[in-house]
């Protein structure tokens, strides 16, 4: 089987549904973002991370695809996916996370510059590519209003990656690099 179909050379691709959209079409941006998003993850857990938070990251990418396929499912077609949908309990996984790790980490009273080594690094992409894909999900606005848990994920994701970052940083014994004014 070819991995090439050729079907998208006019600059369309498919929906789940089949439905031809634009490549520049913001649903399309959206689980782009999602996809771009799952990769960086995938290179921050091939950097050596403790088991406990390779395991969360690992859950995250399985409910980051999910997500991938909701968002690119027509919208009178989710009742194919809707076993894929993200819940609150998703949701309180994440925080229950940001909790633990936050625990022993000092306050932060100015903002943290996105530095440091390459998994502190790493974790502000993800961050990153997390907001955008929340601001991808907003613009699609009505389009999009079959689960805003889902969009809750993604803000709680963003949200991960800056403790996380700060969690590297103290685990490495790495500088935080704080923004001077």
């Amino acid at each position: 089987m070819k991995i090439y179909t050729k079907t998208g050379d006019n600059g369309t691709t498919s929906l789940v549904g089949g439905t031809r959209i634009s490549k520049a079409d913001i649903r399309l941006e959206a689980y782009g973002t999602a996809d771009e998003l799952n990769s960086f993850i995938g290179m921050l857990r091939a950097q050596q991370l403790p088991e406990d938070i390779d395991k969360v990251l690992n859950t995250m990418q399985n409910k980051l695809f999910n997500l991938g396929a909701i968002l690119a499912t027509e919208k009178d077609k989710l009742q194919f996916v809707k076993d894929l949908l993200l819940k609150e309990e998703d949701v309180c996984y994440i925080e229950q996370e940001i909790d633990r790790m936050s625990a022993d980490l000092p306050v932060t009273r100015s903002f943290i510059l996105p530095a440091g080594n390459m998994r502190v690094s790493t974790a502000h992409v993800c961050r990153t590519i997390a907001r955008r894909l929340e601001r991808r999900m907003v613009a699609l606005g009505d389009e999009y209003e079959e689960s805003s848990v889902c969009l809750q994920y993604v803000n709680r994701m963003s949200d991960y990656f800056f403790i996380l970052s700060k969690k590297m940083a103290q685990i490495d014994e790495c500088e935080v690099f704080l923004w001077e004014k």
